[in-house]
């Protein structure tokens, strides 16, 4: 084996070629052509870039920083939104509200506030561009699972009971926005801003209802507990699409103040959901019921699907967040890479691009706007008349239409919550100008408060009712 091994000597007749000759070789073709790139470089052009000396190299370095910068910010970020979540999970509260936590605490309300050189060599000026971009990333790539988690076949033999309950939860805290706009328009306004756009804002800010985040509570009680689970979830969706509906009246207000721009942008939206109902929903139906799509092929596609979705809305004159939202809502349900396909999305989204969102919403958040009498005394106007309108017209709704005091209660109190969509909301109107970051704080602030008392208020309505039900016999 080992002679086998063995390289086989040269044949005779055809002679080894002599070390000296690939020393001759090696200075013909490598030595002399590496001193011929030198002596170029050297010598060649002769450098006339306007940045002056190492003005590339000091640009690389710039990159390379900021790089590092947005690495570390990264793993900061993630870290404590992990520890927040987690706590607040022992709180028996949703993860979403430790995550929104972690955005108020890493933002200037406390971490600038009580270290502001650390907050600045965290989160210096040029992280904002990046940090946006990738929140903006998860924002559309949530719209698009909020969705496509839409189901309103619950909604099949109670229409008109959760069209009136959804309604009426979105048509009274509407008009206390409205009425709440005019006494806060002249102190807090922007500048130059309408009365009809500010005002048109803080309505459907009142009327929001957070679907996912509902879901998510509805899911983790047992159905003997929550018996209203199941109207309270077809009440929310029904809800939220009236108010997303609102929200594109607000934006198209916004972006275009002419009554024919408005109606334009509306027309084109409808068009576009138009063509999404009636031309890719039976595409995609069509292709993934007659062929099967392997997983590596419907997460690009849907990817894809999402971002083109997002840039149409966007070049409408609505929010980006709109074309994901209404293509999740067509997106075909039951089948198993499309399935595969959302899950592992929704695992990157919520894992990774929504907790910074919450962090760039909550480096957006001052509590210190806050600072005066006047300011907070608004704030918790904002905070009683919002949970007030939504509870009270929702419970009062559910019992008209013949529910029991503990289940219009139990409506009542999910209805209000606001959660992550809240966010999604106040973070268009403050990027559309309609509303100033001191508004947005408040409307931050009610969104918490609202938010973390779903779940207890729950609680202390089902130990309420606990000893008046009929037991059985």
């Amino acid at each position: 084996m080992a002679d086998e091994l063995r390289l086989a000597p040269p044949k005779r007749g055809r002679s080894a070629p002599a070390p000296s000759r690939a020393r001759y070789v090696y200075v013909l073709l490598v030595l002399i052509p590496v001193a011929l790139v030198a002596v170029v470089l050297r010598f060649g052009i002769t450098d006339t870039g306007s940045g002056g000396p190492g003005g590339a190299a000091d640009r690389a370095h710039a990159a390379s920083g900021t790089f590092a910068e947005l690495l570390l910010a990264l793993a900061v970020i993630l870290g404590v939104c992990h520890l927040t979540a987690g706590l607040f999970r022992r709180m028996s509260q949703p993860a979403v509200i430790g995550e929104i936590v972690a955005g108020i605490l890493l933002g200037p309300s406390l971490l600038g506030l009580l270290w502001p050189s650390g907050y600045h060599r965290l989160f210096p000026a040029d992280l904002t561009a990046p940090i946006n971009t990738l929140a903006q990333l998860g924002l559309i790539c949530f719209m698009f699972m909020v969705g496509y988690e839409l189901d309103l076949r619950a909604v099949r033999g109670r229409g008109q009971t959760v069209l009136t309950i959804s309604h009426v939860g979105v048509a009274v805290p509407l008009l206390a926005g409205v009425l709440l706009a005019l006494g806060m328009y002249a102190s807090y306004a922007p500048d130059g801003l309408g009365f009809t756009a500010f005002g048109l804002f803080i309505a459907v800010a009142m009327s929001i209802t957070a679907f996912p985040v509902l879901a998510r509570i509805i899911a983790e009680r047992r159905s003997d507990e929550l018996t209203v689970g199941p109207v309270a979830l077809a009440c929310a969706a029904v809800g939220d699409v009236t108010a997303w509906c609102l929200l594109a009246v607000v934006v198209a207000a916004a972006e275009d103040s002419s009554l024919y721009g408005v109606i334009q942008i509306l027309c084109l939206t409808a068009l576009f959901c138009a063509l999404l109902r009636f031309a890719v929903r039976p595409v995609l139906e069509h292709t993934l019921g007659t062929r099967t799509w392997s997983r590596g092929t419907v997460m690009p596609v849907l990817f894809s699907g999402i971002l083109l979705s997002a840039l149409s809305t966007d070049q409408i004159g609505i929010h980006a967040i709109f074309g994901p939202f209404l293509l999740g809502a067509v997106t075909p349900r039951g089948s198993a890479p499309v399935e595969w396909a959302v899950g592992r999305l929704r695992s990157v989204t919520e894992a990774l691009l929504l907790p910074l969102f919450f962090v760039f919403s909550g480096l957006r958040t001052s509590i210190g706007l806050l600072g005066d009498w006047q300011a907070w005394c608004w704030c918790l106007a904002v905070v009683a008349t919002a949970m007030a309108t939504k509870w009270v017209g929702t419970a009062l709704a559910a019992r008209g239409c013949g529910m029991g005091w503990e289940e219009s209660l139990s409506m009542g109190a999910l209805m209000n919550c606001r959660g992550l969509t809240e966010l999604v909301v106040l973070n268009v109107g403050l990027d559309l100008g309609v509303i100033t970051p001191t508004v947005f704080t408040m409307f931050i602030v009610m969104a918490l408060i609202s938010t973390l008392l779903t779940a207890p208020a729950l609680s202390l309505i089902a130990r309420r009712f606990s000893g008046t039900r009929a037991t059985p016999r």
